[in-house]
C-alpha cells in the first residue's frame, strides 16, 4: 500500500504595505507557491476560492481592517452585451485575436511598457524590465496562454500568425470552469476603441466556445473608481462569506452601472 501523502501547500503572510487602490488603507496578502505536478489543480481550487495568480504565486488579500476587495466572475453563458458593448465590438471588428503559448516577445514588451508608462507610472509594476516581463509571462506551472490582438492588415487573408499592428494582449489561464484574466494591457493611444472592454468581451466569447461557465476578472475594489468597469459585465457572481453569490447591480450608484 502507498502510504505517502500529497504535501499540502504552505501559506505565508506579507508585511503590511500601502494599499494601491484605497487611500489611508494598508494591505496584506496571504500567498502560496504554485509549483509541481498539482499546480494546475491547485490554481483551479485557489482561484475558485478567491485567489489570483502572479507568476508561480497564488495570493489573496488578508487585510486587517478592510474587506473592499471582492472576487468577481462573469456568468459567461448567460451574458448579453449592452448597447454600448455592441458598439465596442463594432468599433473593433478589424481586430484579430489569436491565442499562443505563453512566450514573451520584444513587441509585446514595447506595448506593455507604453501601457505602464501611461496608466501606472507610480504603480508597483512601473519599473519592470524586459526580463521582468519575460518572467511574468513564462514563469508558470499552469495552463497559461497569451492572446494577442492585432489590427487586420488590408488585403490579408487567413493568417496562422497575423502580422498587423499589435494593439493589446492578455495573459490568460485556462481552468476547469473557465478562463482567468491574469493580466491584460493595450495601446493607451487608442482609448476610443475601449480595448479593455473588448478583451473582456472576447474572453466571454472564448469561454462560451469552450463550453465553460466563468470568466474570472480578479478583484473588484468597492470605492475605487478604476475598478468600476468590472461590475458592468452582467450577470456576475461575487465571492462572499457564504460562497459565490449572484450580484445585484441595482445596488450600485447609477453612475457606475454602465
Amino acid at each position: 500500500m502507498n502510504t505517502q501523502t500529497t504535501p499540502s501547500p504552505q501559506f505565508y503572510l506579507t508585511a503590511p504595505a500601502a494599499c494601491p487602490y484605497l487611500a489611508h488603507e494598508m494591505e496584506r496578502k496571504v500567498f502560496t507557491h504554485l509549483v509541481g505536478p498539482r499546480a494546475a489543480e491547485m490554481n483551479d481550487i485557489l482561484t475558485q476560492g478567491g485567489f489570483r495568480r502572479s507568476q508561480n504565486i497564488a495570493y489573496r488579500p488578508a487585510c486587517e481592517s478592510c474587506r473592499a476587495c471582492i472576487s468577481v466572475r462573469i456568468l459567461a453563458q448567460e451574458f448579453l452585451p449592452t448597447k454600448s458593448m455592441k458598439r465596442v465590438l463594432a468599433a473593433n471588428d478589424d481586430i484579430i485575436s489569436t491565442e499562443f503559448p505563453a512566450q514573451p516577445s520584444s513587441e509585446q514588451y514595447s506595448l506593455f511598457r507604453r501601457y505602464l508608462d501611461f496608466r501606472h507610472q507610480q504603480g508597483g509594476m512601473s519599473d519592470m524590465t524586459v526580463l521582468d516581463y519575460a518572467i511574468m509571462v513564462e514563469d508558470t506551472h499552469v495552463n497559461t496562454k497569451i492572446i494577442e490582438y492585432r489590427l487586420r492588415k488590408e488585403g490579408a487573408g487567413i493568417e496562422e500568425r497575423p502580422t498587423g499592428e499589435l494593439v493589446a494582449a492578455a495573459l490568460t489561464d485556462t481552468m476547469s470552469d473557465g478562463l482567468s484574466m491574469v493580466y491584460s494591457y493595450f495601446n493607451p493611444d487608442m482609448d476610443r476603441r475601449s480595448l479593455g472592454t473588448f478583451m473582456i468581451l472576447d474572453h466571454i466569447r472564448r469561454t462560451n466556445a469552450l463550453g465553460l461557465p466563468h470568466v474570472y476578472l480578479g478583484y473588484w475594489v468597492q470605492g475605487s473608481r478604476k475598478m468600476d468597469y468590472k461590475t458592468r459585465f452582467q450577470p456576475q457572481e461575487h465571492l462572499t462569506s457564504r460562497g459565490w453569490e449572484r450580484f445585484d447591480p441595482s445596488a450600485l450608484p447609477e453612475s457606475t452601472r454602465y
